[in-house]
């Protein structure tokens, strides 16, 4: 097995699997990254049992094979070297000469017989999704998942398809956020998958930059996501996902346009003053404006946000983190903000088919 590779399309293949491994596996293979040289590229591969991530990355194969490597070894060492151009050479006992300009290093690698294979699912339902746009997707919910062990089907992102709507949601049971698209290219019934919290976060990573389609196929037990050249398959969080839709009002009865940047700069210098667990802060809505306030411990602030609002006045107290959050992903010059009075779930949505939906605080 030979192959020559440059350093940034390798640096880049590394990056994207290596975050799969962990620092406590008890099976040594798991520590490594397979490679397979064919084809004129190289495939990378990483597993923690749960999560499989593989990549595809440009390579000049002198000869074909495959074997594992230490993986963040790998990667630390490739990132300090001068040279551009890397060559790999095995030998027959998976050991890895590599070397690099003046530098040279021999891996330990181990046999690829003994590394996972890769778990083959009767797909039930598919769809396809722009990389960059799943990614958009996951970030603009994946924030509201519970981050409470005992909630196992809460700690993930759920994705759902009913009626050809494609709908990603997370929620801790204060707070809901959901994105909702057309499922293009749908095969299959309708239902329902949780993927887990690591799961989408290598998702966010993997696909941010990735314009082509992903295949997205599940199974009863498994899902996976197919790009050109990525490809991440998972196990399903086992359980039911909570009705979420529930908490969503039928209807409002005041409707009013926010200036995105503007009011998340106010609460970030007021979230500032908060700065105390439990904490609050109080939005009143004028005539006019929006006024932010909360007193701390040992200071007190206000923010003014103009709004065109002409109702009667409302008062409304929130977690202010909870309020920030979904300010800091969606990507819009106005949010919608729905609500009937200050004390019942109160919508932000930003015509796109993100819908944040958030219970105000009972003040004590």
């Amino acid at each position: 097995m030979q192959f020559k590779v440059e350093k940034s399309v390798l640096i880049e293949g590394l990056r994207k699997v290596n975050s799969v491994i962990g620092s406590r596996s008890t099976l040594p293979i798991l520590s490594n990254v397979l490679v397979e040289a064919k084809d004129n590229s190289i495939v990378l591969t990483s597993t923690d049992l749960e999560l499989r991530v593989t990549t595809t990355v440009k390579a000049e194969v002198i000869s074909p094979g495959s074997t594992t490597l230490p993986s963040k070894p790998l990667l630390l060492w490739i990132q300090k070297i001068d040279s551009s151009t890397i060559d790999f050479d095995r030998d027959d006992g998976h050991h890895m000469a590599i070397k690099a300009g003046t530098s040279s290093y021999t891996a330990l690698g181990l046999a690829p017989d003994d590394f996972p294979l890769p778990v083959d699912f009767n797909v039930v339902r598919r769809l396809t999704v722009k990389g960059s746009e799943l990614a958009s997707m996951l970030g603009k919910v994946s924030y509201a998942a519970s981050t409470d062990d005992s909630r196992k089907t809460l700690n993930g992102v759920l994705f759902a398809i009913k009626d050809k709507a494609f709908t990603t949601a997370a929620t801790d049971g204060k707070r809901l956020a959901l994105v909702e698209k057309v499922a293009e290219n749908f095969y299959g019934d309708d239902g329902q998958a949780i993927i887990p919290h690591k799961t989408v976060h290598h998702l966010q990573q993997v696909f941010a930059s990735v314009g082509d389609d992903v295949s997205v196929e599940f199974g009863d037990a498994q899902a996976s996501f197919k790009s050109k050249d990525v490809s991440v398959s998972t196990k399903l969080v086992e359980g039911a996902y909570p009705n979420y839709r529930q908490v969503i009002p039928v209807s409002f009865s005041k409707k009013i346009e926010v200036p995105s940047d503007t009011f998340s700069s106010a609460m970030q210098r007021i979230s500032i003053i908060v700065g105390e667990s439990g904490a609050h802060v109080q939005l009143k809505f004028n005539k006019g404006s929006i006024e932010i306030m909360t007193v701390g411990s040992s200071s007190q602030g206000t923010e003014m946000v103009p709004i065109d609002y002409d109702g009667s006045e409302i008062t409304a107290s929130f977690n202010p983190v909870f309020l920030s959050a979904p300010f800091k992903y969606i990507d819009a010059d106005k949010v919608t903000m729905q609500l009937n009075d200050g004390y019942n779930p109160v919508a932000l949505s930003c015509g796109d088919g993100f819908l944040y939906v958030i219970m105000p605080m009972r003040n004590r």
